[in-house]
């Protein structure tokens, strides 16, 4: 185990040197994210939410460490059979970074190096090793000897030199330097590991450098600004979730297991494909446009009926609509497919970037900069359809295609091709299990219907009667709005259920359905406990 952590720290420190933007674990990492089927996939975001890229390094952390211990068993036993089972471990690092977009040549001696130093520490640990056992075999073996014989006699041979360890009676040196100088061994070794660790942290700190380019970049202002927020859009009810969702805390869900770095001031957007011009912008002429500023709230597909990934944010960027019509779209034509810079892709129907919804190449988030695990330096924002088929983080290329011959990251993992956002509603307060004391409760959550705008939300107790609640008045039909219902409760348990109408009429779905393939559907249950 120490041997091998302290390959896996090399690895990472020269990614550091040579490949910031994909290391041995990152890459590992990554093809499992890819490979994971979507049923695997969706029960990790639901047990570990945003936190799913943590457990997952933890998870990859205690594998290795019971693959390197298995590989210094198998060495002990058989020479060459834990260096075998290292061997494999650079192997699967090599082909890891080979596959990643965001992988080069440069990224190959990353995993070979790990291996490498794995291999001799392991070789160098495992004599020492053997050092002491033999030393303890020879101790058992003279202490069995016959007790009456006589010691052996003291010669000018048996005499160590200056500085020269003491030998035992068979010329071996005895147990306990021998232990020592394994565990000396073992303690450098993790020494290097640890030092490795600090370094390798302070070189993949690359970010720093995008993160200070960050600080320093000053947006311009919108030449559309957004709509203004509506008096009484924010009810104020405690527990509420805020209206305008701050960056730090809105969710994230993608496939970067390593955020990607991308200098703004190298950073280009391509429009390819059916397209009679192709079309190539880059940051500072994306910032001379004439940007518009929009509240848009995005959800995640991976969002369970209740669930929180889902968040609204001020944008600023550029509508979508007039770089594609620089480009010129072909007849034909059906579907954009963008692309992040670590390689993740997503479908897009073309005619919702080319028609008067704010489709947004967006630079900026709440009034700054996006964040750097938001899409930094810029992003899609797209009304009406979920995350994975439109907001591309890290976008650098708009391929314009058709579904029937292009097909991006999800759907060929059995998500559907389009992904519209359906109706839906939640219960923020009470939270469910909470207990409230008997008289007037107030209830209060969210509803959103992208791009069709929510009409009315209802409540009820018990599998009652539908009370309409109070909504609050919306900012605009692109983003959620808030609700409130106030119910005289008596003491004892109430199951509460919350359903939402979008402008059309149309109610939100009652059948329970999973997030795949399209996105849950149901109505959001909760059990309040009421005491007297």
């Amino acid at each position: 185990m120490a041997a091998v952590g302290a390959g896996v720290v090399l690895g990472e420190l020269a990614a550091g040197l040579l490949s910031p933007s994909v290391s041995p674990v990152t890459a590992v990492g990554g093809a499992v994210i890819d490979a994971v089927p979507p049923g695997v996939k969706d029960w990790a975001i639901s047990l570990f939410g945003t936190a799913d890229k943590l457990a997952l390094l933890g998870g990859m952390g205690l594998v290795i460490a019971a693959l390197a211990a298995l590989g210094g068993v198998l060495e002990w036993r058989r020479r060459f059979a834990g260096l075998a089972v290292i061997a494999i471990f650079g192997l699967v690092g090599v082909a890891a970074v080979l596959t990643r977009a965001e992988g080069s040549a440069n990224a190959v001696p990353e995993p070979l190096l790990a291996a490498v130093l794995g291999m001799v520490l392991l070789r160098w640990l495992i004599r020492r090793l053997k050092d002491w056992s033999d030393a303890d075999a020879d101790a058992d073996a003279d202490a069995d000897a016959d007790p009456a014989a006589p010691a052996p006699a003291a010669s000018a041979e048996a005499t160590p030199a200056a500085g020269e360890p003491a030998k035992g009676p068979m010329g071996q040196p005895p147990a306990r330097p021998a232990r020592r100088r394994f565990l000396q061994s073992l303690a450098v070794t993790a020494a290097i590991a640890g030092v490795g660790g600090v370094l390798a942290s302070t070189l993949r700190g690359a970010a720093a450098a995008v993160v200070e380019l960050r600080g320093k970049l000053v947006l311009p202002g919108p030449a559309s600004r957004a709509q203004p927020i509506p008096a009484g859009a924010e009810l104020g009810l405690a527990g509420l979730d805020p209206l305008i969702t701050p960056n730090k805390d809105f969710y994230r869900i993608d496939t970067a297991l390593r955020v990607p770095l991308v200098d703004p001031h190298q950073w280009k957007l391509k429009v390819t494909g059916l397209v009679d011009h192709e079309v190539e912008l880059d940051f500072d002429a994306l910032l001379a446009k004439p940007l518009t500023e929009r509240y848009i709230t995005i959800a995640c597909v991976s969002n369970e009926v209740g669930g929180e990934l889902i968040g609204n944010a001020r944008w600023l960027g550029w509508p979508v609509r007039e770089l594609l019509a620089q480009a010129g779209p072909k007849p034909g034509a059906d579907m954009v497919l963008s692309r992040s810079a670590d390689g993740w892709t997503a479908g897009t129907p073309l005619e919702v970037l080319t028609d008067t919804r704010d489709a947004l190449l967006a630079v900026g988030m709440n009034g700054e900069p996006l964040p750097l695990e938001h899409g930094f330096p810029v992003r899609l924002v797209v009304p009406g359809l979920y995350g994975y088929v439109s907001a591309t983080k890290w976008v650098t290329e708009l391929k314009v295609t058709r579904f029937a011959d292009d097909v991006a990251y999800w759907t060929p993992r059995g998500w559907s091709e389009r992904g519209p956002i359906k109706t839906s509603s939640r219960i923020d307060v009470p939270r469910a299990g909470r207990s409230v004391n008997a008289g007037t409760v107030d209830f209060g959550g969210v509803a959103w219907a992208q791009h069709r705008g929510i009409g009315k939300v209802e409540v009820r107790v018990n599998r009652g009667e539908w009370e309409q609640a109070e909504l609050a008045p919306a900012i605009s039909t692109d983003t959620w709005r808030q609700w409130k219902l106030s119910v005289p409760l008596g003491p004892g348990q109430y199951e509460v259920q919350v359903r939402a109408t979008d402008l059309a009429g149309v109610p939100q779905v009652e059948e329970r359905a999973p997030v795949a393939p399209s996105g849950a559907t149901g109505y959001h249950t909760v059990t309040v406990d009421v005491k007297s």
